[in-house]
């Protein structure tokens, strides 16, 4: 009877999956950090959702529009029983993820992508085993609260831990640690956004400027697959933003070069606004605990203004996708809908640089 030693698999044994032929060895990998990061992705989902419950239906009384592919419909109307108690759900949330993070694990500050990417150059692809637990709590807080943040970065950092951790147990090298931890980062994006392909090539791109981690692929797209399959199993396999049912109009194309330009422009405004936000909460002398609750006073504020900005704003997002932008509101004054819609960019900028800038937990890789 064959014996089976940590590191090793039924069948071999002699050999350690690190010393397996690559492409088996990265099938059984990448299923096994597939696996671990759907189920991760969906509690992440699943512990948002009780933080929205908690601080904004609750507390607030304000239910967050959902996009289609989770359950929401485009006849929504905005209501909110007490909506100026808005900024202290903000503040409140900041100050729980800054005690939750600075105390326990300061890494799990901030997008978590840098992180990841981090650990991936320069620590071996090593992440500290009490990061993924610690980064998914206080970002659930952070955009469960109000905070203006996307859930990808997050579950970029869980999953990436994840593999780590996968890896070591596996007792792998340290270079196949690192492409665990890049596999990690694609799979858990693409479960939680429901774009598997789109999540693997990412893992493989984004941990360069102007390079491209080939070893990465294979994995990635084993793994971002089976968490896909798993997360869609139990919220469904509806695109977030639904199904477009329209037919494609060739005269549009000019449109979408317009419309890259813009994007384009518009990114490096996000990326500059973010980091001179960022640099400046690194430099102000007070408190790490009380950074992130300033950010949330200040997204908490211009929340009151236009709710739209509080949280991942997805289902806002999906209403204009379908026309609603009558839906739009600005409680405290009267603004006409395409005014809104017109100042949320650049709202969703300051707020997004605020809420995660100032030392809050959450994601800056999809934000509407």
């Amino acid at each position: 009877m064959r014996k089976t030693f940590k590191g090793y698999i039924p069948g071999f044994s002699v050999m350690r999956i690190g010393e397996l032929p690559y492409f088996i060895k990265w099938f059984i990998l990448g299923i096994v950090i597939g696996i671990v990061a759907g189920l991760s992705a969906l509690t992440f989902y699943f512990t948002l959702k009780l933080m929205e419950y908690i601080f904004m239906l609750k507390l607030v009384g304000y239910e967050i529009p959902e996009p289609l592919g989770e359950g929401g419909s485009l006849n929504y109307v905005f209501h909110a029983e007490r909506i100026w108690l808005i900024p202290l759900s903000t503040m409140l949330g900041g100050l729980l993820s800054g005690l939750i993070v600075y105390t326990w694990a300061p890494e799990a500050e901030g997008h978590g992508t840098d992180a990841a990417i981090n650990a991936f150059h320069r620590l071996q692809g090593r992440i500290r085993r009490r990061i993924p637990p610690i980064k998914l709590i206080a970002s659930a807080i952070t955009i469960g609260s109000g905070g203006s943040a996307g859930r990808e970065g997050p579950t970029a950092q869980l999953s990436a831990g994840i593999g780590s951790m996968i890896a070591d147990l596996f007792s792998l090298e340290p270079e196949d640690r690192r492409i665990a931890v890049a596999v990690g980062i694609g799979a858990g994006i693409g479960s939680i956004f429901k774009a598997p392909i789109g999540g693997a090539l990412l893992a493989a791109e984004i941990l360069y400027k102007r390079d491209f981690e080939t070893e990465v692929i294979f994995p990635a797209l084993i793994a971002s697959a089976v968490g896909y399959v798993i997360f869609g199993s139990v919220v469904g396999f509806t695109p977030i933003f639904g199904y477009y049912m329209g037919t494609f109009n060739p005269a549009r194309l000019p449109l979408y070069v317009v419309l890259g330009v813009v994007d384009g422009l518009m990114a490096i405004l996000y990326v500059r606004t973010f980091y001179s936000v960022h640099d400046a909460f690194k430099r102000w002398r007070v408190s790490n605990y009380v950074k992130p609750v300033i950010g949330g006073a200040v997204t908490g504020l211009i929340g009151l203004l236009t709710p739209e900005v509080l949280g991942t704003s997805y289902g806002w997002l999906n209403l204009v996708e379908f026309n609603r932008v009558d839906a739009f509101v600005s409680p405290i004054i009267a603004l006409p809908p395409l005014i809104i819609l017109a100042m949320l960019p650049f709202l969703k900028i300051i707020t997004t640089s605020f809420s995660i800038g100032s030392g809050g937990s959450g994601g800056v890789f999809a934000l509407a």
